[in-house]
């Protein structure tokens, strides 16, 4: 299910920068208890929406500005496709994901560079050591030390450089805002979340980062897991459905996430960020306020169950229970708060 353009809300860049000027409303969404008291609580937003862009559920503050970090990467991969990339699906999997570095994943953005005559000199990303426990335990063992290919964005900076050669652009210099590349991307995330961006930053990998809504990133990822794999929308979905081993790694919830339920779309952001997409266009999106990682998928799995995607396939998804002395004392749980509409 596509939605025209012309039918999307638009969120103007005034409006959103007034909101961002106060801290938003976020609610208790997960609990820590251990022994039936509640140890710790994290806050946040967020929203579902139907496949009409209706809310489903929502709670704290769903319209507020906030920087989607690396959920951005999904959007930023249709940008991209736009501008004439053409490679594999495993490939393009790569190029929306935020990696483990494993081998298979350094090698596959290498595999990009190589397949535009560029080599890793090309890249601007930050170095990093594999994001991946298992892997960047290895990766030290091998006595490597950080690296530009390791980094978990090196999928996206090697597509990105792949696209300055395929329209002559200047590669060095790709990650300034004013870049055409880069002018692009906001473009075509401006068009997918039907919103001007409110704020614009840089992301910890070097790339422009632009503030942008719960409400209009859970809409863009509706978008992309309902469209025709014909289009671009919907190859980008393809890729990172078939392969949602590029997507994070092994042992990654996000990666288990898709494999758990058919059809699902799902990326993580830093900062306490969970996007899922349904393929009948319906979107979720869930902000943590204090960037706790461990709170994106009790909740983002309770919403799904509220949604009715469940019959099971969610129950692997659980979060590890709360230990005392080595043995389950408590858990964390999505705490109650669900507005339904």
């Amino acid at each position: 299910m596509n939605h025209p353009k012309d039918t999307m809300p638009q969120v103007t860049a005034a409006a959103a920068a007034q909101t961002a000027q106060r801290t938003p409303n976020h609610v208790p969404l997960v609990e820590q208890t251990r022994d039936g008291l509640v140890e710790s609580i994290h806050y946040g937003s967020l929203i579902a929406l139907n496949a009409d862009g209706s809310s489903a559920i929502e709670a704290g503050e769903p319209d507020a500005p906030m920087y989607p970090r690396s959920s951005l990467k999904p959007l930023q991969a249709v940008a991209l496709l736009r501008a004439g990339l053409d490679i594999p699906q495993n490939l393009l999997a790569l190029t929306a994901a935020s990696h483990s570095g494993s081998k298979t994943h350094r090698d596959g953005a290498a595999e990009i560079l190589a397949l535009h005559g560029l080599t890793e000199a090309a890249l601007g990303n930050s170095t990093d050591l594999p994001y991946g426990v298992v892997e960047r335990e290895e990766w030290l063992r091998a006595g490597n030390g950080p690296t530009q290919l390791a980094q978990n964005c090196s999928g996206k900076h090697a597509s990105m450089t792949a696209v300055c050669v395929i329209n002559g652009w200047p590669v060095e210099g790709y990650l300034n805002p004013e870049h055409p590349l880069q002018v692009l991307v906001r473009d075509t995330i401006t068009e997918l979340t039907g919103e001007d961006a409110a704020a614009v930053s840089t992301d910890g990998c070097g790339t422009p980062l632009f503030a942008h809504s719960l409400h209009g990133m859970a809409r863009a990822y509706g978008r992309l897991a309902a469209a025709d794999q014909s289009t671009d929308e919907g190859k980008v979905a393809h890729a990172m459905r078939r392969f949602p081993e590029m997507v994070a790694g092994e042992g990654r919830d996000v990666t288990a996430l898709m494999r758990a339920v058919p059809g699902l779309l799902a990326k993580d952001g830093f900062e306490g960020l969970q996007l899922v997409g349904l393929r009948d266009g319906r979107g979720v999106a869930v902000k943590i306020s204090d960037g706790g990682d461990r709170a994106r998928m009790p909740v983002t799995v309770e919403v799904l169950r509220q949604l009715g995607v469940d019959g099971g396939s969610l129950d692997t998804l659980q979060s590890p229970p709360v230990l005392g002395g080595g043995l389950p004392v408590g858990e964390l749980r999505a705490a109650q708060f669900f507005s339904k509409n």
